[in-house]
């Protein structure tokens, strides 16, 4: 039986019917981002990683679970930026301290984002020493998620794009999110809407 292959946006990659290219709001960020994509989550039309990818003109997302290590190395410190991980501390696992002197230079910062589930990203964690050694930025007083397509434990667990954008924001405080975080809730509710098909 012959079948129809669906055309695909060029820029989102998604079906036509479910592209989320209008929700991607350009926004500029002196701060280089770094998202890490579990295998699991490429396909998984919840996913905000994508969306926040588009948004964001200064990153760059790569796919993979335990990484080569140079190709992992050559990422981290690319244009000889600082890598900081936006992860909580975890008491079974040493990390480098964050410098406070960092904090100050966000053109030569490059935040690290696990895109995953809390299991996920665990995993991915522990199967790269590389990520394991980086100075890690926690996320401290968030509001509550608006991601309310994808089940979470508590109010404050936000999607891959809602703490990228408080972390760069944290980061870089002369950039603005909010379009992107708008979009993101237009998104979210669009999604609801349809049942998950997007296509308006």
């Amino acid at each position: 039986m012959l079948t129809t292959k669906r055309a695909l946006c060029a820029r989102c990659t998604r079906p036509q019917a479910a592209c989320i290219c209008r929700w991607a709001a350009a926004t500029d960020t002196r701060v280089h981002l770094l998202i890490l994509q579990h295998p699991m989550e490429v396909n998984n039309a919840k996913g905000s990683a994508r969306l926040l990818h588009l948004g964001v003109a200064n990153s760059t997302l790569a796919v993979g679970e335990a990484f080569e290590p140079s190709l992992l190395q050559a990422m981290l410190h690319a244009g000889g930026r600082s890598p900081i991980l936006l992860y909580p501390d975890t008491a079974d696992m040493a990390c480098a301290p964050l410098e406070p002197s960092l904090l100050g230079a966000p053109d030569k910062l490059r935040l690290v984002v696990l895109d995953g589930t809390w299991r996920k990203s665990r995993k991915m964690l522990y199967q790269n020493r590389l990520l394991q050694n980086l100075p890690r930025l926690p996320l401290t007083q968030m509001p509550a998620s608006h991601y309310l397509i994808r089940k979470a434990h508590a109010p404050d667990q936000l999607s891959t794009l809602e703490a990228s954008c408080h972390a760069l924001a944290q980061l870089d405080g002369a950039a603005c999110f909010q379009p992107l975080l708008d979009g993101f809730d237009d998104f979210v509710a669009t999604f609801q809407a349809t049942g998950g098909r997007l296509a308006q």
